[in-house]
């Protein structure tokens, strides 16, 4: 019996919020706001990082002084049940007002039960599977005193040298919108008061994935038209789910750093989005404005984020240093400084943390929701509809039972399969590396090869000769996980050092060779296409990824997963991206010089956005539509009848492009 599963992609589905949002400021917070004194305000501004830094270093070691004196009223990196609540006490306790801290934390794609990197996920192009990752995660976290994570992050790229390309969706609006939405509702949940839920955190607003060059924190520069066509619809669409905070990005955008930027702030995201929540900095972003030349210095730099729209200060310590200055200056206006507060505060309302302080403090919630065996199988589920099967020359689906020559590297790491930013998640945790999970299915021979990086190729022999005495081949290249995710950006996306000299060494022995790639972007993959029987992108699978990489060789799930993001043939090519314009000259004649077009190399990329094999084979038709026209706000209603014709179950994600012709301004020639 076969069976199909599909989704058809047809519209945008109008998604309205569920999460409690404070539409009316709460009672509880007015009162409040009437007898904090003018530090107690700034103090439920500022976020400061406890002792447990992972985004970077920590400016101030007497945090908990300042909790107690009501100077920080937020704090990120502390989690555990245990450590939490012993911080809140001391808030609820020991303070004049009692006011409840906010926990942050960077939960991306899994908090101790970890997912595959969010790139891999929206390969899945499964938002549903993305949301539920996503509920999982927050239900972990939550359990370990956390009240919010700094995700969805938005960032649509098109520029696979930056290396928090990883962190996101790829290079698709539509899908990326799709998958923001999806994440914030996982994480929020119908009742953002349940102890079982986080506060989503939009990231990092606006157009951070778009640096020049590649290079994180670099300059960002296009038109209004395009920031609005291209990068801003994952961001509002998360708002449109009911995301109650934004994060303010790094880079400048149209000479403006974000931090400062008025026209992002208030403009676009509260008047037109109507966004009720408030809006963070990313770290130490309000001084960095000084080095951006754009604040003469920290305390400029202050006024300049607040007045913008900027309610909390992450890390700077401007706030802290210098707010309760700036407003018996006058520099600014207490009530821009009330605003802010009360935006922190009537989230903190509807966290429930004014009803329970300590609802998500519960040692015994922790241990009983923490790496479960339910949140490690939809993981290894999970893991294995997110890998896309790039090229396969009938080498895969590999025999049980044959003799298997596992070799490089990353095979045997278990470390790298969490990827970066793996929330709290540790390598103890993991199950399996990939060699471990193959030599659970099939007799296994290991050789390490050689390193991800470097040029030794004193394990060559070794891999060499361990490849001639078996049936078939898995060779695991790719990239460091530390490769991929913050300040990882890279002028050559070519894999690195020697690996694929190794794979031309293998190859050369005529034998079936399966090509497993970890990484965290899209990679030059020509010299390995041409070598490889097969070539499967697992990304950073996670927790259950070494299972997961073997369930797709050998059969037992069928690979499903579609490219989010295009892979260029080379890197002269980037950016390129399915969603690009016609030119006055299209490349249409092969033969034609005066055309859009490489000398050198074809325009098309080596794998493009959707491409994704499977182990079966399906085929289209009856496709129809239900009108031949449409206008305005009408509808039109696609319909195709889709046939496995192959020799196993298979799941195939039906995708729907459309073409606007004629338009009053140019239009792109494909758009999901």
């Amino acid at each position: 019996m076969k069976r199909i599963f599909f989704l058809l992609c047809l519209g945008i589905i109008a998604l309205c919020a569920c999460s409690r949002t404070p539409e009316g400021s709460d009672p509880r917070v007015e009162k409040l706001l009437r007898k904090m004194t003018l530090e107690e305000k700034v103090g439920q501004t500022v976020l400061f990082t406890s002792d447990w830094t992972v985004t970077g270093p920590s400016m101030r070691q007497g945090y908990i002084d300042d909790i107690r004196a009501g100077r920080c009223g937020n704090i990120f990196n502390a989690y555990t049940a245990q450590y939490t609540r012993q911080l809140q006490e001391i808030a609820v306790n020991e303070t004049r007002l009692g006011i409840p801290l906010l926990f942050g934390y960077d939960v991306i794609h899994g908090f101790r039960t970890i997912f595959p990197i969010n790139l891999g996920m929206a390969c899945t192009w499964d938002p549903e599977a993305v949301g539920h990752s996503a509920q999982t995660a927050a239900r972990e976290a939550a359990a370990a005193g956390l009240h919010w994570t700094y995700s969805p992050m938005c960032d649509i790229c098109v520029e696979p040298r930056w290396g928090r390309i990883s962190e996101g969706a790829g290079e698709d609006p539509y899908l990326g919108s799709r998958i923001s939405e999806a994440m914030t509702r996982g994480y929020q949940g119908d009742d953002l008061s349940s102890d079982a839920t986080l506060l989503a955190c939009v990231k990092h607003y606006a157009a951070y994935g778009a640096p020049q060059a590649g290079r994180d924190y670099n300059t960002v520069d296009m038109s209004e038209r395009w920031l609005r066509e291209f990068y801003l619809p994952p961001y509002k669409a998360a708002v449109d789910a009911g995301a109650l905070s934004v994060m303010a990005s790094f880079n400048e955008l149209d000479g403006v750093p974000a931090t400062a930027n008025a026209h992002l702030m208030q403009d676009i995201l509260r008047d037109e989005w109507g966004f009720r929540g408030f809006v963070v900095t990313d770290y130490t972003g309000i001084n960095e404005m000084v080095c951006h030349g754009y604040a003469a210095d920290e305390k400029d730099a202050g006024r300049l984020a607040i007045n913008a729209g900027i309610d909390m200060d992450m890390q700077s310590a401007s706030y802290f240093n210098y707010l309760v200055d700036l407003v018996r200056s006058g520099a600014v206006k207490k009530s821009t400084l009330d605003e802010a507060v009360r935006r922190i505060l009537n989230v903190k309302a509807a966290l429930g943390l004014f009803d329970d302080p300590y609802k998500y403090c519960s040692p015994e919630r922790e241990a009983s929701e923490t790496l479960t065996e339910a949140n490690k199988a939809e993981a290894r589920a999970v893991a294995a509809e997110s890998m896309v099967l790039l090229k396969n020359d009938g080498v895969l689906p590999l025999r049980k039972g044959a003799r298997t020559a596992v070799i490089g590297a990353l095979a045997a790491s278990k470390d790298d399969l969490l990827g970066s930013w793996r929330g709290a998640g540790e390598v103890t945790a993991v199950p399996a590396s990939i060699a471990d999970a193959i030599r659970e299915v099939t007799p296994t021979v290991f050789a390490e090869g050689c390193k991800e990086i470097g040029d030794d190729r004193s394990g060559f022999g070794a891999a060499l000769a361990a490849a001639r005495g078996a049936e078939q081949i898995v060779l695991v290249i790719g990239e460091d996980c530390q490769w991929s995710g913050e300040a990882a950006s890279r002028s050559d996306i070519r894999i690195p050092g020697v690996q694929t000299e190794l794979l031309e060494k293998i190859s050369a022995l005529g034998k079936p060779v399966a090509v497993v790639l970890l990484n965290g972007r899209p990679l030059d993959l020509s010299a390995e296409s041409a070598m490889a029987g097969a070539l499967l992108e697992a990304w950073y699978p996670g927790t259950m990824g070494g299972y997961a990489v073997a369930d797709v060789l050998f059969g037992d799930v069928n690979p499903s997963g579609k490219l989010c993001v295009s892979f260029p043939r080379n890197l002269g090519q980037v950016p390129i991206y399915h969603y690009a314009k016609n030119t006055g000259r299209p490349y249409v004649h092969p033969e034609a010089k005066y055309e859009s077009r490489y000398l050198d190399v074809p325009n098309e990329p080596l794998y493009a956005f959707g491409h994704g094999l499977s182990y079966t084979t399906f085929s289209y038709s009856d496709i129809s539509l239900s009108a031949g026209s449409f206008s305005g706000n009408g509808n039109i209603e696609a319909t195709v009848t889709l046939t496995n014709t192959g020799t196993c179950e298979g799941t195939e994600t039906v995708q729907l492009y459309i073409r606007d012709l004629v338009g009053s301004v140019t239009r792109p020639v494909k758009q999901l």
